[in-house]
């Protein structure tokens, strides 16, 4: 019997849901080694190489790429260089390979909030490293603590390098405010809804309210002539926005749709490149891989079942691929 194409029982689809919502909040009490087969989906391995062969495959199937190496936060000057260093070698490999991929990264990882202010001189390093290799800088956005200092420093780095971006969050209340006063010939920004916590006088709360005010400032940013980053993974915000676009006549070469590396879009993604817009994927990588695993398996604890379920279909397909007696070879030497 084939059961391959039979329906799951009742009860199966209603409890894996349940089941995946319980096993994200069991993972982060597990060791490394037993959550790194969850965590695989979201991150491009621990290592330069291993990032830019996923961003050599990506491109291959018609994807842009931007690159980030997990941290922030870190603790010493010292750290914030190395995190620097292994940036502008990023672009040098990203160069050398002539791929379709550019640079994101977190203030903080660069040493934004600790004494001496080594963010500002790590930053300027990596824009001219951006400079030189023709590539884009994309400064993403923090927590509101950081906002500000992080708008100053996008406008410092603009001096150096005019593709340099940045990133702002529909949640937070003051977004729409930030385009008005930002918007600018060559306004470069991504708008993602956003996963910090904020104080309710800071930011929206609702579903319904983030999505809206991402769609207004999307709209914002390209009724200013600026460059729309489109970064969700939400279908109805995606149609209603292309809807706009085509009754606005926004032309493709004004706006991009960005998504995260590993999560399950059913399809949509190539759509997307179809019809002629540019789809660029956030590959993260690096030694701090669990903690944002983790992040991104509590917002999509879907992924869990996909996991176990690939995993368990390549244990079977090894199985299987034993258990088959070698083929005969033909042989020439024998009349047939």
């Amino acid at each position: 019997m084939d059961i391959g194409n039979r329906q799951p029982h009742l009860s199966y689809r209603l409890s894996m849901p349940l089941f995946n919502s319980i096993l994200s909040r069991i993972l982060p009490l597990l060791p490394k080694w037993a959550a790194r087969p969850f965590a695989s989906p979201y991150v491009a391995g621990t290592t330069s190489s291993s990032a830019l062969k996923v961003v050599q495959r990506l491109n291959a199937a018609g994807f842009s790429a931007t690159l980030d190496i997990l941290g922030e936060h870190v603790e010493s000057s010292a750290e914030a260089r190395r995190v620097r260093d292994a940036y502008l070698e990023l672009y040098e490999l990203i160069y050398d390979q002539g791929l379709d991929c550019n640079i994101s990264l977190k203030l903080t990882h660069l040493g934004l909030g600790l004494s001496g202010s080594p963010a500002k001189e790590n930053l300027l390093d990596l824009a001219g490293k951006a400079r030189e290799r023709d590539n884009f800088l994309r400064i993403d956005m923090e927590n509101s603590d950081y906002t500000d200092e992080t708008i100053a420093l996008y406008r410092e780095c603009r001096k150096l390098h005019e593709s340099t971006g940045m990133v702002l969050q529909a949640r937070l209340r003051r977004t729409l405010a930030d385009i008005e006063e930002l918007c600018e010939p060559g306004f470069n920004c991504r708008i993602c809804k956003g996963i910090y916590p904020e104080p309710e006088e800071l930011s929206f709360t609702l579903a319904n309210e983030i999505r809206e005010n991402f769609s207004l400032a999307v709209r914002a940013i390209l009724s200013k002539g600026g460059y729309a980053a489109i970064a969700t993974h939400d279908i109805e915000l995606i149609d209603s926005l292309e809807r706009w676009f085509m009754e606005n006549e926004i032309s493709p070469h004004r706006f991009e749709f960005q998504v995260l590396h590993g999560v399950p879009m059913a399809g949509r993604l190539e759509r997307l490149l179809e019809r002629g817009y540019r789809v660029r994927v956030y590959v993260p990588f690096g030694e701090d891989w669990f903690d944002y695993s983790i992040r991104r398996l509590r917002e999509n604890p879907r992924i869990l079942g996909y996991v176990i379920k690939n995993i368990f279909s390549r244990r079977r397909k090894a199985a299987a691929q034993q258990e088959v007696p070698a083929r005969r070879q033909p042989d020439d030497t024998v009349p047939a």
